[in-house]
Protein backbone atom coordinates (compact mmCIF):
# COMPACT_ATOMS: atom_id res chain seq x y z
CA UNK A 1 0.00 0.00 0.00
CA UNK A 2 2.58 2.37 0.94
CA UNK A 3 4.49 1.74 -2.43
CA UNK A 4 1.59 2.74 -3.90
CA UNK A 5 0.91 5.67 -2.49
CA UNK A 6 4.16 6.83 -2.83
CA UNK A 7 4.14 6.07 -6.87
CA UNK A 8 0.72 7.88 -6.82
CA UNK A 9 1.87 11.13 -4.95
CA UNK A 10 5.94 10.77 -6.15
CA UNK A 11 7.06 11.43 -2.26
CA UNK A 12 10.13 10.10 -2.64
CA UNK A 13 11.08 11.39 -5.87
CA UNK A 14 9.62 15.23 -6.31
CA UNK A 15 11.59 18.10 -4.57
CA UNK A 16 7.77 19.36 -2.90
CA UNK A 17 7.72 19.39 0.41
CA UNK A 18 6.23 15.77 1.31
CA UNK A 19 2.88 17.04 3.51
CA UNK A 20 2.10 19.06 0.42
CA UNK A 21 2.16 16.22 -1.59
CA UNK A 22 -0.18 14.95 0.95
CA UNK A 23 -2.51 17.64 0.88
CA UNK A 24 -2.89 17.18 -3.23
CA UNK A 25 -3.80 13.35 -2.27
CA UNK A 26 -6.37 14.23 -0.01
CA UNK A 27 -7.51 17.03 -2.18
CA UNK A 28 -7.89 14.38 -4.94
CA UNK A 29 -10.09 12.07 -2.83
CA UNK A 30 -12.10 14.04 -1.60
CA UNK A 31 -13.09 15.33 -5.09
CA UNK A 32 -13.05 12.12 -6.41
CA UNK A 33 -15.61 10.76 -3.54
CA UNK A 34 -13.56 8.34 -2.23
CA UNK A 35 -13.60 10.35 0.95
CA UNK A 36 -17.62 11.11 0.88
CA UNK A 37 -18.68 14.74 2.68
CA UNK A 38 -19.93 13.98 5.54
CA UNK A 39 -17.61 10.74 6.41
CA UNK A 40 -14.72 10.94 8.41
CA UNK A 41 -11.33 10.26 7.02
CA UNK A 42 -9.05 7.70 8.20
CA UNK A 43 -6.77 8.64 11.54
CA UNK A 44 -3.47 10.17 11.62
CA UNK A 45 -2.13 6.79 12.46
CA UNK A 46 -3.87 5.10 9.94
CA UNK A 47 -2.81 7.50 6.74
CA UNK A 48 0.92 7.75 8.36
CA UNK A 49 1.04 4.09 8.02
CA UNK A 50 -0.37 3.81 4.79
CA UNK A 51 2.13 7.10 3.30
CA UNK A 52 5.02 6.26 4.92
CA UNK A 53 5.77 9.56 6.96
CA UNK A 54 5.76 10.60 10.60
CA UNK A 55 2.44 11.96 11.85
CA UNK A 56 3.53 15.38 12.24
CA UNK A 57 3.67 15.25 8.26
CA UNK A 58 0.42 14.03 8.19
CA UNK A 59 -0.74 16.58 10.14
CA UNK A 60 0.65 19.27 8.25
CA UNK A 61 -1.02 18.00 5.36
CA UNK A 62 -4.61 17.74 6.91
CA UNK A 63 -3.92 21.78 8.19
CA UNK A 64 -3.54 22.90 4.51
CA UNK A 65 -6.95 20.85 3.84
CA UNK A 66 -8.39 22.23 6.38
CA UNK A 67 -7.75 26.14 5.28
CA UNK A 68 -9.35 24.94 2.31
CA UNK A 69 -12.52 24.33 4.38
CA UNK A 70 -12.70 21.00 2.42
CA UNK A 71 -12.61 19.24 6.20
CA UNK A 72 -13.08 20.15 10.00
CA UNK A 73 -11.27 18.40 12.70
CA UNK A 74 -12.49 17.66 16.02
CA UNK A 75 -10.77 16.77 19.26
CA UNK A 76 -11.34 13.24 20.28
CA UNK A 77 -13.90 13.01 17.41
CA UNK A 78 -11.79 12.56 14.42
CA UNK A 79 -11.72 14.57 10.73
CA UNK A 80 -14.67 14.61 8.72
CA UNK A 81 -15.06 15.64 5.10
CA UNK A 82 -17.11 18.84 4.88
CA UNK A 83 -17.43 19.84 1.03
CA UNK A 84 -15.62 18.54 -1.94
CA UNK A 85 -13.95 21.30 -3.95
CA UNK A 86 -16.55 21.23 -6.41
CA UNK A 87 -19.31 22.43 -4.37
CA UNK A 88 -17.98 25.93 -4.79
CA UNK A 89 -17.52 25.88 -8.43
CA UNK A 90 -18.55 28.92 -9.78
CA UNK A 91 -16.27 31.19 -12.00
CA UNK A 92 -16.96 29.77 -15.67
CA UNK A 93 -13.86 30.41 -18.02
CA UNK A 94 -15.93 31.77 -21.28
CA UNK A 95 -15.13 29.80 -24.52
CA UNK A 96 -16.93 31.77 -26.93
CA UNK A 97 -16.41 35.51 -27.95
CA UNK A 98 -19.29 37.55 -26.41
CA UNK A 99 -18.79 35.57 -23.05
CA UNK A 100 -14.79 36.69 -23.02
CA UNK A 101 -16.31 40.60 -23.67
CA UNK A 102 -18.59 40.48 -20.73
CA UNK A 103 -17.26 41.35 -17.10
CA UNK A 104 -18.36 38.73 -14.49
CA UNK A 105 -21.27 40.56 -12.05
CA UNK A 106 -19.71 41.65 -9.00
CA UNK A 107 -16.31 40.83 -9.79
CA UNK A 108 -13.48 43.54 -8.54
CA UNK A 109 -10.80 44.46 -10.51
CA UNK A 110 -7.70 45.90 -8.80
CA UNK A 111 -5.02 46.68 -10.66
CA UNK A 112 -1.64 45.61 -9.45
CA UNK A 113 1.11 46.76 -11.58
CA UNK A 114 0.96 49.12 -14.40
CA UNK A 115 4.04 49.44 -16.56
CA UNK A 116 5.22 50.68 -20.10
CA UNK A 117 7.75 49.12 -22.05
CA UNK A 118 6.95 44.81 -21.63
CA UNK A 119 6.85 42.36 -24.06
CA UNK A 120 4.67 39.00 -23.93
CA UNK A 121 6.96 36.35 -23.08
CA UNK A 122 4.25 33.94 -24.27
CA UNK A 123 1.72 33.75 -27.26
CA UNK A 124 0.00 32.00 -29.70
CA UNK A 125 1.58 32.22 -33.10
CA UNK A 126 -0.25 34.37 -34.61
CA UNK A 127 -0.05 38.39 -35.45
CA UNK A 128 3.09 40.32 -36.05
CA UNK A 129 4.49 41.96 -32.34
CA UNK A 130 4.40 45.21 -32.18
CA UNK A 131 7.59 47.31 -30.80
CA UNK A 132 6.41 47.90 -27.23
CA UNK A 133 3.39 46.78 -24.97
CA UNK A 134 1.67 48.22 -21.81
CA UNK A 135 1.78 45.55 -19.00
CA UNK A 136 -1.12 45.37 -16.48
CA UNK A 137 -1.42 42.73 -13.76
CA UNK A 138 -5.08 42.76 -12.33
CA UNK A 139 -6.39 40.89 -9.40
CA UNK A 140 -10.26 40.42 -9.79
CA UNK A 141 -12.33 38.90 -6.65
CA UNK A 142 -15.37 38.13 -5.80
CA UNK A 143 -16.85 38.54 -2.39
CA UNK A 144 -13.38 39.49 -1.64
CA UNK A 145 -12.02 36.60 -2.48
CA UNK A 146 -9.30 36.86 -5.20
CA UNK A 147 -10.14 34.77 -8.28
CA UNK A 148 -8.02 35.50 -10.98
CA UNK A 149 -4.53 37.04 -11.15
CA UNK A 150 -3.77 38.20 -14.90
CA UNK A 151 -0.94 39.30 -16.87
CA UNK A 152 -1.72 41.68 -19.31
CA UNK A 153 0.40 43.47 -22.53
CA UNK A 154 -1.39 45.94 -24.63
CA UNK A 155 -0.09 47.37 -27.55
CA UNK A 156 1.24 50.45 -26.78
CA UNK A 157 -1.03 52.26 -29.44
CA UNK A 158 -4.15 51.31 -27.98
CA UNK A 159 -3.04 50.97 -24.52
CA UNK A 160 -2.48 55.08 -24.62
CA UNK A 161 -6.32 55.10 -25.19
CA UNK A 162 -7.32 53.56 -22.11
CA UNK A 163 -9.30 55.30 -18.67
CA UNK A 164 -8.37 54.15 -15.68
CA UNK A 165 -11.70 52.80 -15.20
CA UNK A 166 -11.48 50.92 -18.05
CA UNK A 167 -8.57 49.10 -16.41
CA UNK A 168 -10.58 48.62 -13.72
CA UNK A 169 -13.81 47.37 -15.11
CA UNK A 170 -13.28 45.94 -18.37
CA UNK A 171 -11.95 42.27 -19.50
CA UNK A 172 -8.75 41.62 -21.43
CA UNK A 173 -10.70 41.31 -24.48
CA UNK A 174 -12.73 43.75 -23.93
CA UNK A 175 -9.75 46.37 -23.10
CA UNK A 176 -9.03 46.18 -27.17
CA UNK A 177 -12.31 45.82 -28.65
CA UNK A 178 -13.85 48.39 -27.58
CA UNK A 179 -11.07 51.33 -28.96
CA UNK A 180 -12.22 53.21 -31.90
CA UNK A 181 -10.71 52.03 -35.12
CA UNK A 182 -9.91 48.36 -33.64
CA UNK A 183 -11.88 45.52 -35.18
CA UNK A 184 -10.01 42.06 -33.17
CA UNK A 185 -9.28 39.85 -36.70
CA UNK A 186 -8.34 36.63 -35.06
CA UNK A 187 -8.09 34.84 -31.25
CA UNK A 188 -6.44 32.03 -29.58
CA UNK A 189 -7.02 31.08 -26.22
CA UNK A 190 -5.82 27.84 -24.55
CA UNK A 191 -6.81 26.44 -21.52
CA UNK A 192 -3.92 24.47 -19.24
CA UNK A 193 -4.22 22.97 -15.71
CA UNK A 194 -1.17 23.15 -13.07
CA UNK A 195 -0.26 24.15 -9.54
CA UNK A 196 -0.06 27.52 -7.72
CA UNK A 197 3.30 28.60 -6.79
CA UNK A 198 4.77 31.43 -3.92
CA UNK A 199 3.72 33.96 -5.37
CA UNK A 200 0.67 33.21 -7.18
CA UNK A 201 -0.92 31.74 -3.86
CA UNK A 202 0.08 34.76 -1.97
CA UNK A 203 -1.31 36.78 -4.26
CA UNK A 204 -4.83 34.85 -4.92
CA UNK A 205 -4.74 33.10 -1.05
CA UNK A 206 -4.06 29.72 -2.37
CA UNK A 207 -2.14 27.00 -0.43
CA UNK A 208 1.17 26.23 -2.12
CA UNK A 209 0.51 23.34 -5.23
CA UNK A 210 -3.10 24.07 -4.77
CA UNK A 211 -4.94 23.31 -8.26
CA UNK A 212 -5.09 26.36 -10.46
CA UNK A 213 -6.26 26.66 -14.52
CA UNK A 214 -3.94 28.74 -17.00
CA UNK A 215 -5.37 30.67 -19.25
CA UNK A 216 -3.38 32.05 -21.83
CA UNK A 217 -5.45 34.53 -25.05
CA UNK A 218 -3.98 36.30 -27.71
CA UNK A 219 -5.83 39.12 -30.16
CA UNK A 220 -4.82 40.08 -33.74
CA UNK A 221 -6.24 43.24 -35.29
CA UNK A 222 -7.24 43.86 -38.92
CA UNK A 223 -3.65 44.85 -39.91
CA UNK A 224 -2.75 41.49 -38.71
CA UNK A 225 -0.41 42.83 -35.43
CA UNK A 226 -0.39 41.27 -31.94
CA UNK A 227 -2.47 44.09 -29.91
CA UNK A 228 -3.53 41.42 -26.70
CA UNK A 229 -1.82 38.91 -24.85
CA UNK A 230 -3.41 37.86 -21.53
CA UNK A 231 -1.57 35.23 -19.00
CA UNK A 232 -4.10 34.39 -16.50
CA UNK A 233 -4.32 31.97 -13.58
CA UNK A 234 -7.84 31.23 -11.74
CA UNK A 235 -8.50 29.48 -8.79
CA UNK A 236 -8.70 25.86 -9.59
CA UNK A 237 -11.16 25.08 -6.86
CA UNK A 238 -14.10 27.55 -7.92
CA UNK A 239 -12.89 27.65 -11.81
CA UNK A 240 -15.27 25.53 -14.77
CA UNK A 241 -14.95 25.10 -18.21
CA UNK A 242 -18.63 24.30 -20.11
CA UNK A 243 -18.05 23.87 -23.55
CA UNK A 244 -21.00 23.16 -26.21
CA UNK A 245 -20.61 20.41 -28.46
CA UNK A 246 -22.51 20.23 -31.46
Amino acid sequence: MIDMIEGDAGLGRSAVSRYIQLATLFRRRIESGQWPVGQQTPTVDELALECGVARATIRQALGLVEAEGLIERFRAKGTFVKRRPQDLLWCGVETDWQGLLSSREGAEIEVLVDEKGGAPLVHHAIGQAGQTYRRLRRRHSMNGQAFLLADIYVDERIASKLSDEDLRTKTALRLVSGVSGVKIAEAQQTLTIGTADIETAQLIGLPLNAPICHVTRSAVDQRGRLVLVSNGIYRGDVVRVDIRLK
